[in-house]
Parts: C-alpha cells; structure tokens; sequence
C-alpha cells in the first residue's frame, strides 16, 4: 500500500525521507522497549500465577478470576504489550 505525504514547504525528497526514515526508527526502537518491559512484567505474573497472559486475560474477561490489584496491573501490562507489539509489527512493515 502506498501514502502520499504532503510536504507544506519545499525541501529536497531525500531530506524529507532521512528525516521521515529517522522518526519511524526512534519509534521502532520505542516500540521495542515498552513491548519488551511490558512482556517482562507479564512474564512475572505469569510465573506468579501459573498460567499464560492470553489464559489470563480470557479468564478474567469471563469473570473466572477475583478482583486483586495484581489482576488489574496484569491486564493493563498485556493491553500494553498489545498494544506496543502491534506497533512494532506495524512500523517494521514500513519501507521508504
């Protein structure tokens, strides 16, 4: 799939693309930090509990599961590796 980007000022293609290539990488990298501490969170409470993230959040969605804070810093760090692992598959998909 193809996006035009529209440049408000004139500058040289290959500036804007250096400058465009730069921010999706810093993004990238972002992504893979929060994914990798997100997983590592929910890796913790995996082991504390026994049982997958995925089982995990199935579970409590169902209504399987006790309302305990460690329930809800758990799903909101799978929402969160979610989230981030989207993003990453999403930026490492990117070709300029």
């Amino acid at each position: 799939m193809a996006i035009a980007i529209d440049i408000a000022k004139e500058y040289p293609a290959q500036e804007v693309s250096s400058v465009i290539k730069s921010a999706l990488t810093m993004d990238a990298r972002i992504a893979a930090y929060k994914e990798k501490r997100y997983m590592s969170i929910c890796k913790r409470f995996e082991k504390k509990y026994g049982m997958g993230s995925n089982e995990f959040v199935n579970k409590l969605e169902s209504g399987m599961l006790d309302d305990r804070d460690d329930y809800f810093d758990w799903f909101a760090a799978k929402k969160g590796w979610d989230i981030w692992s989207r993003r990453l598959r999403i930026l490492s998909g990117v070709n300029l």
